[in-house]
């Protein structure tokens, strides 16, 4: 509990014991009166404070002046022989009792999320003169080389270059199991180090390492609000006028009629009581901060409350295929050369001229050639996307690519029949072979398709790989609609008709994780992209983004966002509900200060009660 909060509990607890204590004086008058304000002020002085300040900054009808206004015509009322002191006191307490309840319970959800993103880094080890000095990580320029002792976080992003270990990614991706790795891994920052000591080389700044883009993603979730929390800032608005002025109406137009304006003083500030919107404007917006951290303990990185909002209307759901639901990890599976070309000096060729290339099927070419290779003997290097690259390899001129490559280069080649991702090589423009490379279905990869088509989501895939490829991929999967051959443009065009033909009042999302997906993550309603392995530029340009690569998480992040809307919901409703009733009771005088004070602080601890299950997550 906070210092704030503990000082509000002592001001309750006081007010509270002597509200009791003057029930037993026997005083009237102004006597009664001024040691009844004692115990008021108490526990009232700041609410009358932040009142007087939103009359003074033109902000005037907020929960505060609803309060200030129904307990200080309480007293009035108690002045003229009503004996309604208590009761300002009353609704002022139970008020602040709520105010505490609410205030502990934002507390707790803030702390759930500050304890699971509780990763940045406090020091980086640098060796300097054979001594190990810790250094502030901003300060770590790219190309430096750090040391990370068993048990420390990970300061910055870089490649391990000695030593082997496990690493707890817990707090990044939500899952306990550690991950084993060795010399050549790429590893993140906010991950800790288990049980081996690791020499890494920097390769990013810490303003643009993992840990640093996941605390501002999850800092700035906040401020894009939903559209049910800017429906009820919008009611809030107009509402507490719409109740104050009808609080006056009742207060003076029954009596010029029927007379008894004490009665319906006292009816029109119960009608104030009764009205404050306390329960909605503090519950929705925690909803949302609660399903955006219960998102985040899963591995759910969600850049705002709207866009956990739109994805509970999604009905269509686009995937890219490798890396997203492949692993998008490529080995070489066949090298089939033409007569008088050795099949290692086809590949040799092709990984020569893909040397300066970062995409897994190039990286799979230099892996099968088996030996370091002098990327100087490669120049002249262009890549034409979607197609492959040339380049001038030994002084020949070398087309390395899918088959629009050979076509595009007017080179007759022997198609490769095979199921995989089929490379074709030509040297000095006659074909020199083709390399077949395989790419392995991720594990959850199914179980992700059916959950998603179980929440009656129609499934997609679009990829740039062969029609046999995807085809097979797309059945293994059991995918509702495939899309194969495609370029860059050609998958936003894709997208732009699926976005046409989805329902109506629903969303799209499109899952990928490379820099050709960022212009289609961003033209989908709302864009998912893998964050473990995925490209800064597809990161950037996601709404969503899902730290350990598992295609799973979306149909878990679907309920989450599902079961958050359905809370906010029930809030809206049974908050409203209830001051309905009881302002139609009030009005009536069925309804006294008590009834007021549960449809307003009673009301509100319910909504926060409810709002909160946002944050646990199965």
């Amino acid at each position: 509990m906070s210092k704030k909060q503990k000082r509000l509990l002592i001001r309750i607890v006081i007010a509270a014991v002597l509200l009791i204590v003057l029930h037993f004086i026997p005083v009237t008058g102004y006597a009664q009166l001024a040691l009844y304000l004692v115990p008021y002020f108490i526990i009232g002085y700041d609410v009358l404070r932040k009142a007087g300040l939103g009359i003074i900054h033109g902000e005037i009808f907020d929960e505060n002046f609803l309060m200030s206004i129904a307990t200080i015509g309480a007293i009035l009322l108690g002045v003229f022989g009503q004996n309604s002191y208590a009761e300002s006191i009353e609704v002022m307490l139970f008020y602040q009792i709520g105010e505490l309840f609410q205030s502990y319970a934002v507390g707790k959800s803030r702390r759930n999320i500050t304890a699971l993103m509780d990763i940045r880094p406090d020091y980086a080890n640098i060796e300097r003169n054979g001594q190990i000095e810790q250094v502030d990580p901003d300060d770590v320029p790219i190309g430096s080389e750090i040391v990370i002792r068993p048990g420390e976080r990970i300061p910055l992003d870089g490649i391990i270059i000695e030593g082997a270990s496990s690493l707890n990614t817990s707090a990044l991706t939500g899952e306990s199991l550690p991950r084993q790795v060795s010399v050549g891994d790429d590893i993140i920052s906010g991950c800790v180090n288990i049980d081996g000591l690791l020499r890494v080389k920097v390769t990013k700044p810490f303003e643009e390492s993992t840990v640093s883009k996941i605390l501002d993603l999850v800092e700035n979730s906040s401020l894009k609000k939903a559209r049910a929390e800017n429906f009820i800032t919008k009611f809030a608005h107009y509402y507490t006028p719409i109740v104050c002025i009808g609080a006056a109406l009742l207060a003076v137009i029954p009596p010029l009629f029927v007379g008894g304006w004490m009665d319906w003083i006292s009816r029109a500030l119960t009608f104030l009581v009764i009205s404050c919107p306390c329960a909605l404007v503090i519950s929705i917006p925690l909803s949302f901060f609660g399903g955006i951290g219960g998102a985040s303990r899963a591995g759910i990185l969600v850049k705002g409350g709207n866009y956990l909002e739109a994805l509970a209307s999604t009905r269509t759901v686009v995937f890219d295929k490798t890396g997203t639901l492949t692993k998008g990890i490529f080995a070489v599976a066949q090298t089939v050369p033409v007569e008088g070309i050795s099949a290692s000096d086809l590949l040799e060729t092709a990984a020569l001229a893909e040397s300066y290339s970062n995409h897994p099927i190039s990286r799979s070419l230099r892996e099968a050639v088996g030996h370091p290779l002098d990327a100087s003997r490669t120049q002249e290097v262009e890549e034409i996307a979607g197609n492959g690259i040339t380049a001038k390899v030994d002084a020949k001129t070398v087309a390395v690519g899918n088959a629009r490559l050979m076509e595009r280069l007017g080179i007759h080649y022997v198609p490769n029949q095979e199921i995989g991702t089929v490379i074709y090589v030509a040297i000095e423009g006659q074909f020199a072979g083709s390399i077949l490379i395989s790419d392995q279905v991720k594990p959850t990869s199914a179980l992700a398709i059916q959950g998603l088509q179980a929440q009656g989501v129609h499934t997609v895939m679009l990829t740039g790989d062969s029609a046999a490829v995807a085809n097979t991929v797309g059945k293994q999967l059991n995918i509702d609609q495939v899309h194969s051959q495609l370029l860059p443009a050609d998958k936003v065009t894709q997208v732009e008709k699926l976005l046409d033909e989805k329902p109506e009042h629903s969303t799209l999302a499109f899952v990928g994780d490379g820099i050709n997906d960022a212009p289609v993550l961003s033209r989908a309603d709302i864009g998912i992209a893998m964050g473990a392995m995925g490209s800064d530029a597809a990161i950037e340009a996601a709404d969503i983004v899902l730290m350990d690569d598992d295609p799973n998480k979306i149909s878990l992040a679907m309920r989450i966002s599902r079961k958050c809307l359905r809370i906010v919901k029930e809030n809206i409703v049974f908050a409203l509900g209830v001051k309905l009733v009881c302002l139609v009771l009030g009005a009536l005088g069925q309804a006294g200060m008590q009834a007021a004070i549960f449809a307003d602080v009673g009301v509100m601890v319910l909504a926060v009660l409810n709002a909160i299950r946002t944050l646990r997550v199965r």
